[in-house]
């Protein structure tokens, strides 16, 4: 009787261990199919136009919340591309298919908006990027590689013909820089169809499959305005400095450093003149941690010291929320084959990948909400945020690559 248990067990879990890897590809096996190799090297082909679809979609001035002139442009290459189902939703994503057979769908994810200094950098050139060797230079590039490359990766599976268990989706999103806006509207329409989230920041010299909460804040003081003859208290900045000063000694970061707990205060704002004392005043608040009760326990805090300095000065604080990333970890993502089969296609792009728990960026929201995700991350260039930014032509072509991989055996893409 026990063998018979023993046999059953045996075939239990092995079909069970078919089941969980049914519908996927093997690196290996898809490195020996003809088709693949013919694709990879159609990606290296599309180098230089590539290059000049980077300086028409990073030209485009695209700042959080401005995003809709881009996002036509994206939307006009899929649909050249032959992409299906193509279409702008109203935040504005951008998202066209592959369609596949399950019912199920393998997303990739790329950022949309740009920071507001890039935009003011790309108004200040009145020109658009240009090429400069292995460089596409110039504000606007740094970030929009990654939807290149996700247009070069869908390009090549189309040409190809490959056809996928999974729907493929690419989407590039609005608003990452300000509160993920974009991958909220998309987790909320994929989530019950999702079988993984691929966020595309780079050629995966970094993989993190897990998320780090950030939460960003805006406190405002609010006191009494006044000529200096008339007196100088009371005075918003008295009460900044002394709220700024008690939170900066908030025991948490110290005591969870092990679990990526921070706190920072990095800007602090009143006043325009030297002999009036301010109405208002601001400064800023980041919160971070791999684990929410930490991140919640910071913030109650906050408030309780800003309640203090009220009654001790009379100044009245109010905490604005400027963005929530929320935290989120998967039990078992670190050994599943989405994790395995992306190291092992970063390792075959030449790269020796490292591994975190705590991704910031797109992914947050979907590994928040219990969907298997990751981030692949990589430098793309230099200098985001300056006059002279530019983006690597080499690494938006492996962050191609390794999209097309990731869409071939996760989503078991095949052209027969």
């Amino acid at each position: 009787m026990f063998r018979s248990i023993l046999v059953a067990f045996s075939a239990f879990f092995l079909i069970f261990n078919l089941a969980a890897t049914a519908g996927e590809r093997s690196l290996n096996v898809a490195l020996k199919d003809q088709d693949v190799k013919e694709g990879l090297s159609e990606i290296n082909a599309m180098r230089d136009d590539a290059a000049n679809l980077l300086i028409k979609i990073g030209g485009i001035i695209s700042p959080s919340g401005e995003e809709h002139e881009r996002a036509e442009a994206v939307a006009d290459e899929m649909k050249k591309i032959g992409l299906s189902e193509v279409h702008i939703d109203e935040a504005p994503n951008v998202i066209g298919k592959i369609k596949g057979r399950s019912g199920k769908a393998l997303l990739f994810v790329s950022t949309l908006d740009d920071l507001t200094t890039v935009a003011e950098n790309q108004r200040a050139a009145g020109t658009l990027p240009h090429i400069d060797g292995d460089r596409v230079v110039g504000p606007g590039t740094n970030t929009s590689l990654t939807s290149v490359s996700l247009l070069m990766a869908a390009k090549a599976l189309v040409d190809m013909g490959f056809i996928p268990e999974h729907d493929i989706i690419f989407a590039a999103v609005a608003e990452e820089e300000t509160g993920l806006r974009g991958m909220k509207k998309l987790y909320a329409d994929y989530k019950d169809k999702a079988i993984a989230f691929v966020d595309v920041l780079g050629e995966g010299n970094s993989i993190s499959y897990g998320a780090l909460g950030i939460h960003w804040w805006k406190i405002h003081a609010y006191g009494p305005a006044g000529h200096t003859l008339n007196g100088g208290l009371p005075n918003v900045n008295q009460a900044i400095g002394r709220a700024v000063d008690r939170i900066m000694q908030i025991p948490e970061p110290q005591i969870y450093e092990d679990r990526r707990t921070r706190l920072n205060v990095a800007v602090i704002d009143s006043g325009s003149v030297f002999n009036h004392k301010p109405e208002h005043g601001w400064f800023s608040l980041d919160v971070r941690s791999l684990d929410l009760k930490h991140i919640k326990t910071m913030e109650e805090k906050v408030r309780d010291i800003l309640a203090e300095v009220t009654k001790e000065l009379g100044i009245k604080f109010e905490m604005e929320v400027v963005s929530d990333t929320p935290p989120g970890q998967i039990a078992g993502a670190k050994e599943s084959s989405l994790v395995q089969t992306s190291i092992k296609i970063s390792e075959f792009l030449g790269n020796s990948p490292r591994l975190s728990d705590a991704g910031s960026a797109n992914l947050n929201v979907s590994i928040a909400g219990g969907t298997l995700s990751i981030g692949i991350s990589s430098e793309r260039g230099g200098r985001r945020g300056f006059p002279d930014e530019w983006a690597d032509i080499s690494t938006m072509v492996r962050t191609a690559k390794n999209v097309f991989l990731t869409a071939i055996t996760i989503g078991n893409a095949q052209t027969k």
